[in-house]
């Protein structure tokens, strides 16, 4: 098997594996945003999973209200998703060629396939979801269509995962610094990280040796900028021991380097204001609203799904 980096545009017919529920909503908008951005029509099967989904889709900027107005981007309902990878794979295997084919009539370039689809894994008859990656590979020949199958290890049993994996030539990968299935870690540039999930008294001593051991390597370097840069768009929670090691750890920069906290949630801008932030000379604090302004997404919410459903 083909071992790729997760960048949304790797293979046909791909998996991947994610360990974590951070990494799923990573991987997930990574393929989702790829197929936008190329213009692709982009259909997301859920079963339980679209609102995170949509959720890390707007904290990564990506303007979500006018594909789902328009089309671009399509919600199968839990319960169509349920019926399609209960039935048989015939149907669901034309009902697959039948919106590839839709898609090219109506003009996009391409279209992409992705979603929840564990609840194939309750069924007595014998088939399998393996029986339906055979059936994907024979529709996609010759059509201008990728597909990202997931198999999360909270929601897929690891012999499941063995036998789903062997049925793919391609596996997408998303490597981590670190990942405790309760805050991931990713660097997305030299001297920027990102932190998505949250922060407690279990994973906190990480997240501030991590900001010590940036620092340390840009003070070494000759090339690294005067801000050291941490994304927290995908925060969801800090507690008060956390905001304020990340307060001291900014204080103790010298002047030549700033600590800059972008895209803090309100919850979490309002535990580092108590806990000093505003004070500390050497850290900014970027809030979240704001940069979503275009799509109108100000409060970080995921946007809701046609019918008013989130």
């Amino acid at each position: 098997m083909q071992t790729a980096t997760t960048d949304g545009r790797s293979g046909v017919h791909a998996c991947a594996i994610p360990a974590s529920d951070e990494q799923l909503w990573e991987m997930t908008a990574a393929f989702v945003t790829a197929g936008l951005t190329a213009g692709e029509q982009v259909v997301y099967f859920d079963d339980g999973t679209v609102d995170a989904v949509l959720e890390r889709l707007v904290d990564d900027r990506v303007p979500v209200h006018g594909p789902l107005s328009d089309g671009q981007l399509t919600v199968v309902g839990a319960a169509q998703t349920r019926q399609v990878v209960r039935g048989p794979v015939r149907d669901a295997a034309v009902l697959l060629a039948d919106m590839i084919d839709r898609a090219v009539g109506a003009g996009y370039p391409g279209f992409r396939m992705t979603g929840q689809w564990s609840s194939g894994l309750v069924r007595g008859d014998g088939i399998s979801l393996a029986d339906y990656d055979a059936a994907l590979d024979t529709v996609l020949t010759g059509r201008p269509a990728r597909v990202l199958c997931l198999y999360d290890r909270h929601r897929f049993p690891d012999d499941a995962i063995e036998q789903l994996r062997f049925r793919h030539r391609i596996e997408l990968d998303a490597p981590a610094l670190y990942d405790d299935n309760l805050l991931r870690i990713t660097r997305t540039a030299p001297f920027r990280m990102r932190l998505a999930g949250e922060v407690d008294h279990s994973n906190r001593p990480v997240v501030l040796r991590m900001v010590a051991a940036t620092l340390d390597e840009a003070l070494r370097s000759h090339s690294a900028p005067t801000t050291l840069e941490f994304d927290l768009s995908s925060l969801r929670f800090l507690d008060g021991a956390g905001a304020i090691g990340l307060v001291h750890a900014a204080e103790g920069f010298p002047e030549s380097q700033r600590l800059a906290l972008h895209g803090v949630r309100p919850g979490v801008a309002r535990i580092l204001d108590r806990c000093g932030a505003p004070f500390a000379a050497q850290l900014d604090v970027t809030p979240h609203h704001g940069e979503f302004a275009d799509d109108g997404f100000g409060d970080g919410v995921a946007p809701a799904l046609p019918g008013g459903r989130r």
